[in-house]
């Protein structure tokens, strides 16, 4: 089961399609959840981001919960169109994405596998990129590039690591940062701003920011510590 956002295309090919290839596709016109309650909720559902090849695989049973789901907006649809039509069709919605939301935390926990695979190779890329020299010219790692890395979506990555670990994915890029700067601080005599710089920070005010913010200490009190 994938998700499909506004602006997104979808294209099929040609050959290699089963003969025996069935199910349904639900499309929403955005003036359709005008002035609802779901209108201003929509953006939080974060897998209509998600890339094709991280769709929702569904068990039979909630493959038979998502079916009834859309069997009561089709019904509804059909039927003679009154002033609760649109509202009961919102609910049902809704509960259809509600339910989605669900079945994909379940997902991240359930498909240990291939989910600790992409936390250790975030891991590997995360310290590949910190002990390359290059640092102090591409600068701190962006979320798009580690995501690319990965070979999956911004907000499935997101998604996983906050069900996985409680954390973003940026969180991770700054512990991994952090990491870095402890080690720097306590086995050179490296000035704080020529860690900074070392580690891609344009302004040494920067990084003494957030080093006391993950820490509760500021770099030298770290480096002190050590004495």
């Amino acid at each position: 089961m994938a998700f499909l956002s506004p602006g997104q295309i979808l294209r099929g090919e040609k050959g290699g399609v089963p003969t025996n290839l069935e199910g349904w596709m639900l499309f929403i016109h955005p003036d359709f959840l005008w002035n609802t309650s779901l209108a201003g909720k929509i953006t939080r559902y974060e897998y209509f981001a998600y890339s094709s090849n991280e769709a929702l695989f569904l068990s039979n049973k909630e493959e038979t919960i998502v079916n009834g789901l859309v069997k009561n907006i089709r019904d509804e649809y059909d039927s003679n169109i009154d002033k609760f039509s649109q509202d009961i069709m919102i609910s049902h919605l809704e509960t259809l994405l509600n339910y989605a939301e669900r079945f994909y935390q379940r997902q991240f926990i359930t498909r240990k596998k291939s989910n600790h695979q992409i936390l250790e190779k975030l891991e590997k890329v995360l310290s590949a990129y910190f002990n390359n020299d290059d640092l102090i010219t591409k600068g701190l790692p962006s979320v798009q590039y580690i995501s690319d890395t990965l070979n999956v979506s911004k907000g499935y990555l997101r998604s996983l690591l906050k069900t996985l670990t409680g954390q973003s994915t940026q969180q991770h890029i700054h512990d991994k940062l952090i990491e870095k700067a402890k080690e720097k601080l306590s086995t050179t005599n490296l000035s704080v701003s020529e860690i900074a710089y070392a580690l891609g920070f344009e302004h040494p005010q920067s990084f003494s920011k957030l080093f006391k913010t993950k820490t509760k200490v500021s770099p030298l009190e770290f480096r002190a510590s050590f004495n």
